[in-house]
């Protein structure tokens, strides 16, 4: 691609003067940046925000305040004890039942289609069966190899061996769904007999190659990342479909 950077590292680099119009930016990394003599207009960020200051106000409490506002159930993807893991639970059944029936309502080539270069329908349900191979079967459950040749894993990970990422082959919505419905169930079943002891716990590494690297994890955090991973790929769905369903396409 014409002007692209990629695969650089910029820490410490110092950009001045330079005209960003209409540039795209993606899964970059902007800890401890400094701009000054910005002009931001009609700028749109998505991503983890935490701590950032324009003009000397953090705007991180009032965006996180208005999501709250926006989607009431997103202080529910929070949660700090066993019943609270389970009602959340609850509600990312319930949603995700309300959009794979929206899904169900295009023609199916739709569904395999990128909008703006994000992952097109399919693909976002085998990756969400994938965090859940990675973080519950592996990590927590303890086996070594759950992957499904649909598991989709997060572009930035490196090949891993054992790990698929066939990120070109187009399965019907019925055959991710089968697997999808499998892995929520995992899900299910695990936080329906979690107790609190065993979410304040720590896991133990799983031995052999995989993803993630083999290392204690704590068990409340793995829990708060897949809750993350399930509320905003479904925001991501959502979006899209709201496009793929628009006259034009």
């Amino acid at each position: 691609m014409e002007n692209s950077i990629e695969q650089v590292d910029l820490r410490g680099a110092v950009v001045r003067d330079v005209d960003l119009r209409g540039a795209r930016f993606e899964r970059v990394k902007l800890r401890g940046a400094v701009m000054r003599g910005m002009n931001l207009e009609q700028v749109r960020i998505d991503g983890a925000i935490e701590g950032l200051v324009i003009n000397g106000v953090e705007v991180e409490a009032y965006v996180s305040d208005e999501l709250d506002r926006r989607y009431p159930d997103r202080v529910k993807m929070r949660p700090t004890d066993v019943p609270g893991f389970r009602e959340a639970w609850d509600v990312v059944e319930q949603l995700w039942d309300g959009t794979v029936a929206r899904a169900r309502k295009l023609p199916p080539e739709l569904l395999h289609e990128s909008v703006d270069g994000e992952w097109s329908f399919i693909q976002t349900l085998r990756h969400l069966a994938f965090a859940t191979d990675a973080w519950i079967c592996r990590v927590i459950q303890g086996e070594p190899s759950p992957w499904n040749p649909l598991d989709l894993p997060f572009d930035e990970m490196a090949d891993t061996p054992g790990v698929p990422r066939d990120r070109d082959v187009r399965p019907s919505l019925e055959e991710v769904l089968e697997l999808r419905q499998n892995r929520m169930a995992v899900v299910r079943r695990y936080v329906d007999n979690l107790t609190e002891d065993a979410l304040n716990a720590d896991t133990t590494p799983v031995a052999g190659p995989g993803w993630p690297p083999p290392d204690n994890y704590p068990v409340r955090e793995i829990l708060l990342l897949l809750l993350n991973e399930e509320w905003q790929h479904r925001l991501y769905a959502e979006r899209d479909l709201a496009v793929l369903e628009s006259p034009s396409t």
